[in-house]
């Protein structure tokens, strides 16, 4: 039987897209927090497996229906969710996929899975997806793909290197579980925007006392690159990248000889995640992004006579 905890105080359920959040750790609760704040997004339940999670407990708090029955519980309700974050692991997803695939429900996927289509707005757009399954590859890959892409879009790139560092404290179970998967994922996405077929993906997650903030470095191969050029072109995929990420930086730009190396990066924007967990903030804001363009397209859809 599943069981669906009611808040003691309901949040408006008028119009709007229906998502639901399954996965309660420091990513859900963000995810949460950044649907509350979304006026195209209507949060119809948060979903995880520990009852005593504190990420349920957020959920109630902001007035949410939660449920620790897992992906039992989505597939227990009446009506299939437009919208599906999915903030579990890898192999998780794959199995939320397979029981799902047959609903109108967009999944948005913000494991390393690598079973959808790979979505980075600056570079995607809004055009709707073609897959229902929808990767939001990586939080490396959120933030590194656009400056690899805006540069191989001005230069004959040979080789692409990124390597993201994280915070041991904001790197959860999950993360650790799926370190083959996110080098694997993000090394794809650099190959598939870029064009570029020799890259590399490396992640740390640092110890540091303070927590070190989010970063990311791009390696570039580049013969005869212009350093005023490579700058203008990395400050221009940025600013596009502030419209939806304001914490989103370049720290660093240098050109030697034919070395390209750009240093990103982000610091949170967010209602319960500290101010270094820009990994987190960056894939989270991509994924609400995402779905309000969903959200956009079915108002359209349903407006119509």
């Amino acid at each position: 039987m599943t069981i669906i905890e009611e808040p003691a105080v309901h949040q408006h359920t008028g119009a709007g897209v229906t998502v639901a959040v399954i996965g309660t750790g420091a990513i859900g609760q963000d995810l949460v927090s950044k649907v509350h704040r979304s006026p195209a997004l209507r949060c119809g339940l948060v979903v995880g497996r520990n009852p005593d999670s504190a990420g349920l407990a957020h959920a109630r708090a902001l007035g949410y229906r939660t449920s620790a029955a897992g992906i039992d519980a989505v597939l227990a309700e009446p009506r299939p969710f437009d919208v599906l974050f999915d903030a579990t692991s890898a192999a998780a997803h794959r199995e939320h996929w397979r029981l799902l695939a047959h609903t109108p429900t967009l999944l948005v996927d913000l494991t390393p899975a690598k079973t959808g289509q790979m979505v980075v707005p600056t570079i995607t757009g809004t055009h709707a997806p073609t897959d229902r399954d929808v990767s939001m590859i990586s939080c490396g890959g959120q933030a590194a793909t656009p400056v690899a892409h805006a540069l191989a879009g001005a230069f004959t790139v040979d080789y692409l290197e990124v390597v993201s560092t994280v915070a041991s404290t904001i790197a959860g179970r999950a993360t650790r579980l799926n370190l083959d998967e996110y080098v694997a994922t993000t090394q794809h996405a650099l190959t598939t925007f870029t064009g570029v077929a020799d890259t590399k993906a490396i992640l740390n997650i640092s110890p540091a006392v303070p927590p070190a903030t989010f970063r990311s470095a791009v390696h570039a191969v580049i013969a005869d690159a212009d350093p005023t050029r490579v700058r203008a072109v990395v400050d221009a995929a940025a600013e596009r990248m502030r419209g939806f990420a304001p914490g989103y930086r370049i720290t660093a730009c240098a050109v030697t000889a034919d070395r390209v190396v750009v240093s990103i990066e982000v610091t949170a924007d967010s209602d319960v995640l500290p101010h270094y967990a820009g990994n987190l903030d960056i894939i989270n804001s991509a994924a609400v992004l995402v779905a309000e363009q969903h959200a956009a397209r079915l108002a359209a859809h349903r407006s119509k006579p």
